[in-house]
């Protein structure tokens, strides 16, 4: 019987619920401000989001920057619009092929 691979669970700031780690997107602090961490592999300190625009409203709002421990500028927060716009873009594409 072969032994299942341990999968890293993360949470949702947001919506408070657990999934795996890849399924997530995490969002990074660093020296140089509040950046999208693709690769995962960012240093600093980072919080997780689902990529369902719901719970980036939420995030935006006011969870993110606690998670983060931090208040975001101006640049932060374009930087965190524009990726949810992308992937408002997504959902709706995946939306309409099916």
């Amino acid at each position: 019987m072969a032994r299942q691979k341990h999968k890293p669970q993360r949470m949702c700031v947001a919506c408070r619920q657990s999934q795996d780690k890849k399924s997530l997107v995490r969002i990074v602090r660093t020296q140089e401000g509040v950046y999208v961490d693709e690769t995962g592999k960012l240093s600093g300190r980072g919080a997780y989001l689902h990529a369902d625009p719901s719970c980036w409203e939420i995030g935006l709002k006011k969870s993110l920057e606690r998670a983060l421990k931090t208040s975001f500028t101006e640049q932060d927060r374009d930087r965190l619009l524009q990726y949810q716009d992308i992937l408002s873009g997504q959902t709706l594409t995946e939306a309409d092929q099916e």
